[in-house]
């Protein structure tokens, strides 16, 4: 297939325009009702706009194209990490998808909440807003019952939360600090980057990025009762920030400092043993995305996305150094449910970048949508 770049002028004039849609109260806004885009496949985006947060709502046709469908607000305050340029919130996972699909969960980083809507197509619909039990919210996972949400300002704190019926109980509430030394708004290059429950749901894992380079593990219980205290591991390689699971549950993370992949085994205790580590040779290897055991990291200093994958023993290998050039400032990416594409946000650029991911793992450019809200960070796909 050859390289199709498209400016979509029609879907950047409609963001430009969709951004000032809301409804009365400025809790949540939409494009008028369109039943085929109601059924259809999104892609969403947050703004982290400190004037007031949003979430933009795009539709995914079948061939992995665009369009701009609506915007929604949070109700909440978007903010910025101390230093941050391309990536206000330094962290993966500050939107996401729960309930396979169901409901959308987005944090607030300038007003301490997360925000909770109902998911139909492209359709967002206001359920809940809720506090975060901590500072500077960045991330967010569910693990069945369960939703957890990473403070990454002061001293850093994990908040789990049970879910009932696409709601957030919010005293339900489980608080563990990370016991990190930080300002809020957290220094980008320090603040926690990423929360997220194993396969099984028997720990939650944390970066820690700069402030120790570590991985914090909480054990889980069937009852989803959080350890006290979390198990500490040191990162391969300085400032741990993203990561991802393969299919055999182990962890794989980025550590950006020098651009490398590492690969870890989660033991029942909590612990991790290191499988293995790479680098891509690029500058600022934060974000990482997965499909059809092929893993995409995005090189925020370099503009570019790193493809590997993982030999027999679990290690990681570098495939491509340079597998798509997107736009400046690349941060968030996130796979379709399918495995077929790849969508890269590039906050210093405004950009979505969309892929094809090919049998082999190479990624093939479909189009680039321009005007997004600049400095904008948080992804999720349906």
């Amino acid at each position: 297939m050859h390289l199709i770049k498209t400016i979509r002028a029609a879907a950047a004039a409609a963001v430009a325009a969709g951004i000032g849609l809301s409804a009365a109260g400025g809790v949540a806004g939409a494009a008028p009702y369109d039943h085929f885009h109601q059924h259809g496949h999104a892609l969403f985006i947050e703004t982290d706009a400190s004037s007031g947060n949003q979430v933009l709502s795009y539709h995914r046709a079948a061939d992995g194209t665009i369009s701009f469908a609506g915007s929604y607000s949070t109700g909440g305050i978007g903010a910025t990490a101390a230093g941050a340029t391309a990536d206000p919130l330094a962290s993966q996972g500050g939107l996401a998808l729960i309930n396979n699909g169901d409901e959308l969960v987005a944090t607030n980083a300038g007003s301490d909440t997360i925000t909770i809507f109902a998911v139909r197509g492209t359709h967002l619909t206001y359920l809940q807003q809720l506090g975060s039990d901590g500072q500077f919210p960045v991330s967010v996972d569910a693990s069945g019952r369960y939703l957890a949400v990473l403070n990454a300002g002061g001293t850093g704190s994990v908040a789990q939360f049970r879910l009932d019926g696409g709601y957030v109980d919010p005293g339900s509430a489980q608080v563990r600090s990370l016991g990190l030394n930080n300002t809020t708004p957290p220094d980008y290059l320090h603040g926690a980057g990423e929360v997220g429950f194993t396969p099984d749901g028997k720990h939650l894992v944390v970066t820690t990025k700069a402030s120790t380079s570590s991985f914090e593990v909480f054990s889980v219980n069937p009852h989803g009762r959080l350890g006290s205290t979390a198990v500490i591991t040191g990162a391969d390689n300085p400032v741990p920030f993203a990561f991802t699971f393969d299919g055999a549950g182990h962890l794989v993370a980025t550590e950006a400092l020098n651009s490398f992949v590492s690969v870890y085994e989660v033991h029942a205790d909590g612990t991790l043993s290191s499988l293995g580590t790479v680098s891509d040779g690029a500058h600022a290897l934060c974000w990482i995305a997965t499909a059809n055991g092929f893993f995409f990291g995005d090189n925020a200093g370099s503009g570019t996305v790193s493809s590997f994958d993982e030999g027999a023993s679990g290690s990681p290998q570098l495939l491509a150094a340079t597998a798509a050039t997107a736009h400046a400032g690349t941060t968030d990416s996130v796979v379709s449910p399918d495995g077929r594409y790849l969508y890269v946000e590039s906050g210093g650029a405004g950009t979505i970048d969309a892929y094809v991911i090919g049998a082999t793992g190479t990624l093939v450019q479909l189009e680039t949508i321009f005007n997004i809200p600049l400095a904008s960070e948080g992804i999720a796909a349906s």
